[in-house]
């Protein structure tokens, strides 16, 4: 059965595409109005392995906010409508990746239960033009859309771009392993015997 998912989003400040197969090959289209943001998709689909179209539209004039919030919950909310029940998933993932002088662990449980940890301290700044301070937002908008407890932690950095991108790729990782399926289980991963309500 193919677990794939489409879902929209439009509200007064965004309109928002996302269509996702947890079992591609890592083929990526992305069209945002945030060039930084676009790139650390790009690297969520390349290391996820995860197909990922993304068409999103926002009021950028104002700034990246709206935008990357809505994001992340629509990937969310595409990603937990791919998984259906979430039986036979390996549920967890973890990955501690290094870039450079940067490394990033991050943290997943498909629980259906959304819980975020942000350990991750960085300045007010920008990268190009992308506030630093988004992705936080983009991963509290995904933990809050998938129905997910996410983790993300700051082991060592400097350069932000290399901690913000590994963050990315740390994530993509961990988000990978989590929704595999497990050969050894067609189950519920979960003594509760489910995981979405």
């Amino acid at each position: 059965m193919a677990r794939t998912a489409i879902v929209e989003r439009e509200t007064r400040e965004t309109r928002i595409r996302v269509e996702v197969d947890l079992d591609g090959q890592g083929r990526h289209r992305i069209q945002t109005p945030l060039p930084f943001l676009s790139h650390m998709l790009d690297q969520l689909g390349r290391h996820g392995m995860l197909d990922l179209t993304v068409e999103a539209t926002g009021d950028t004039e104002i700034d990246g906010h709206h935008t990357t919030e809505d994001l992340g919950i629509t990937l969310g909310q595409a990603v937990s409508k791919a998984l259906g029940d979430r039986a036979g998933i390996r549920r967890y993932g973890s990955a501690t990746l290094p870039m450079d002088e940067a490394c990033v662990t991050c943290a997943i449980d498909l629980s259906g239960r959304p819980y975020f940890v942000w350990r991750v301290p960085l300045p007010k700044a920008k990268v190009g033009d992308f506030d630093v301070e988004l992705a936080e937002v983009f991963f509290e908008g995904f933990a809050r859309g998938c129905g997910c407890n996410l983790h993300v932690h700051l082991v060592e950095g400097q350069v932000l771009h290399h901690i913000l991108e590994i963050a990315w790729k740390s994530f993509a990782r961990a988000l990978r392993q989590a929704v595999e399926l497990d050969p050894r289980s067609t189950d519920i991963p979960s003594t509760k015997g489910v995981l979405v309500d």
